[in-house]
């Protein structure tokens, strides 16, 4: 057999692997053989004559050389464990034989997976296995990955003993002695499954299914996702360096993309998923296969929606927003359906993109007041994190997910508390069980203020103050130098967004809690402007909203000297516009510092400083108005919706009267 695996082949020779294993007892298990000839009477070693094969030794044609070293001291890579169970066993029940005479139906093969799938545990697919008499590569290398599924933990297994399963080593026994003899899909999803079962990549049964995997390769008839499954397992023994990656890859980019099955497509999306395409590696490809995914989103079932938008998101495929939008259109027939898992991926990916529509959201408000009680904590975070990052406010989700909250908050972590109530500051939204939902923040708060990390602690408490709940019982700790120096990560300096929060949290006690006597926030935590600190606490000024109020006022006001345009307050706060009065209400110069009696200050708010689907101020807007009315400005609204009805100047400049000025007649300049 002539193999790529040059490298490998001294190490073939020394585990001497063209030696058969020793066999094992025969059980009343058995998968059917692919000898034409009659049954042998040793299944290991087909031999012919009976008289060969004594089981307590095990075959004498194939007893093991002892000069030949043992697998268990090979040394292992180290994300996998070694198997001494897999390959040299004797007496280990039950027995299997692989072979593709007489395979099992279509229909047998598939109530095999559905029992599969109802396994809650690696004992119950031992037993299933013990109970099936006639059993298929593929459906052998299906129980494996069930096994993999029930044990994975991370990069290992949760009870590494499965491996040394009676059933679980006969199978493996055999799919080693029979790797020649396996089908492409069976060969390759079988060397999948011991990968994910982390068995030891220089095992005698590895370097046969690996060995085997190059001959089929080399012969260039395999099929889309049998390439991805032996790409799967590659990546996993070799890394991204991995030839026989490459030649899989090699294969894959001489396919047409348009012919592809829509399994094929979704195992390639995996593939490169998996960290084949990071770094804007096979583009084309991606290109190809994203035209062609557009075509048949409409067959996608959930779990390729969820899969194949999350494989977006790795891949950084910010040019496919056609393929998201369709996704998007598709995941609403879905909502019902997904998974907790799959749910979260769509919406991560839909914050990713920064897309949603009007039905997807439609279907959510029907769904979530159904699931908020018994999803998973972190899926309906996920939600809220979804509808606050798009600025979608949604009394029906919010509603739900805040009488969930009452309930179920004992039992989540301090992250998800935060991430759950900050959604509520950031749109200025008060549920109407308020007092409840509080009261439990404020339980949470009191038995796990240690729990919470500084910044989510800080984000939680910020934005209790932007619906006007204080937070007066624990900001004295917030303010100590032990938790200011927490939030300096690493020795660093504090970040503005950090100190931008931690100066409105100072100011609002200051303006609203007069009766607060704890610590105050230190000088050198503070800041001057809240508008360079990013645009987490004030949000610019809208251009072309301020450009058409611009010229309103200077035909109202018959100059442009008389208003001041992004007036620095002390306060930390910027004026779109502020205009000064006298005592008899005449207007001032702005540059006039005397004798003022009265400030106006103009907000000029943008579609930006609103939620995007009903017209209701962010929280950050809403706080900044309280305080400035709080500092002795006339606050005066010019929200956007209503600049957009006026059709001429004259009608701006008549509004503004009317705004600024609505007791006094205008002059005519």
């Amino acid at each position: 057999m002539a193999l790529k695996l040059i490298q490998r082949r001294p190490l073939l020779r020394q585990l001497g692997i063209q030696r058969y294993p020793p066999v094992v007892p025969l059980c009343s298990t058995r998968l059917l053989s692919s000898s034409p000839a009659a049954q042998p009477s040793c299944v290991a070693c087909l031999c012919t004559s009976a008289s060969r094969c004594i089981h307590k030794q095990g075959c004498l044609k194939l007893q093991p050389d002892s000069r030949v070293r043992s697998l268990a001291t090979i040394v292992r890579e180290p994300s996998f464990v070694a198997s001494s169970s897999v390959g040299l066993h004797k007496d280990s029940v039950p027995r299997f034989r692989l072979t593709q005479l007489h395979r099992p139906t279509a229909a047998e093969e598939q109530a095999f997976q559905q029992r599969l799938e109802n396994c809650s545990s690696s004992r119950q697919v031992f037993k299933l296995l013990r109970t099936v008499e006639i059993i298929s590569d593929t459906m052998a290398a299906a129980a494996l990955h069930r096994v993999a599924d029930l044990e994975q933990d991370g990069n290992a297994l949760k009870d590494p003993a499965v491996l040394q399963n009676d059933t679980i080593t006969a199978l493996c026994s055999q799919l080693e002695q029979d790797s020649g003899r396996l089908t492409d899909a069976g060969l390759v999803s079988a060397l999948l499954a011991c990968t994910r079962l982390f068995l030891d990549p220089w095992s005698t049964l590895m370097v046969r299914l690996v060995s085997e995997s190059q001959e089929r390769l080399d012969g260039r008839h395999m099929s889309v996702g049998q390439l991805c499954s032996l790409g799967q397992a590659m990546l996993a023994m070799e890394g991204r360096g991995s030839v026989m990656l490459d030649e899989v890859m090699e294969q894959i980019q001489k396919q047409e993309p348009a012919q592809w099955s829509l399994a094929d497509l979704q195992a390639v999306y995996q593939l490169l998923q998996s960290g084949v395409g990071v770094d804007g590696k096979y583009r084309d490809l991606l290109n190809a296969m994203h035209t062609h995914a557009v075509t048949v989103t409409y067959r996608m079932n959930p779990a390729a929606v969820s899969g194949l938008l999350s494989a977006l998101v790795t891949l950084k495929q910010t040019q496919a927003m056609p393929l998201v939008i369709s996704l998007c259109k598709q995941a609403v027939r879905h909502i019902p359906h997904f998974t907790d898992d799959e749910l979260s991926l769509v919406l991560v990916a839909l914050m990713h993109f920064g897309h949603s529509d009007h039905y997807f959201v439609e279907a959510m408000e029907r769904y979530v007041p159904k699931m908020a009680f018994t999803s998973h904590p972190e899926t309906v975070t996920k939600v809220m994190q979804f509808f606050s990052r798009r600025n979608i406010l949604s009394p029906v989700v919010f509603d739900a997910v805040a009488e969930s909250f009452v309930y179920r908050a004992d039992d989540y972590s301090t992250s998800q508390v935060a991430r759950q109530i900050v959604p509520f500051g950031k749109l200025g939204y008060v549920p109407p069980n308020a007092g409840d939902l509080f009261r439990k923040v404020e339980s949470i708060l009191r038995t796990r203020f240690s729990h919470f990390q500084p910044r989510m602690l800080l984000n939680l408490l910020h934005a209790c103050i932007l619906v006007e709940r204080f937070p007066v019982n624990f900001v004295s700790k917030v303010f100590s130098s032990f938790f200011l120096q927490q939030l300096e990560d690493g020795g660093t300096k504090i970040d503005r967004v950090v100190l931008a929060q931690l100066t409105q949290l100072y100011m609002t006690l200051k303006l609203e809690c007069p009766f607060y006597e704890g610590p105050r926030l230190l000088s050198k935590y503070r800041i001057k402007s809240f508008l360079t600190s990013g645009h987490t606490v004030e949000s610019p000024v809208d251009v072309h909203l301020y450009h058409s109020v611009k010229s309103g006022l200077v035909d109202l006001l018959g100059a442009r000297s008389y208003f001041g345009s992004r007036v620095l307050t002390p306060y930390c706060y910027t004026l779109d516009v502020e205009i000064k009065l006298d005592e008899e209400g005449y207007v001032l110069p702005a540059s006039h510092e005397d004798d003022v009696y009265k400030r106006i200050a103009i907000c000029i708010d943008g579609p930006k400083r609103f939620s995007t689907n009903k017209r209701q101020l962010l929280g950050k807007e809403a706080i900044k108005h309280r305080h400035l009315r709080l500092l002795g400005y006339e606050v005066v609204q010019i929200p956007f919706y209503e600049m957009e009805k006026l059709r001429n100047r004259t009608s701006v400049v008549e509004y503004l009267h009317q705004k600024i000025f609505p007791h006094s007649y205008r002059l005519s300049w």
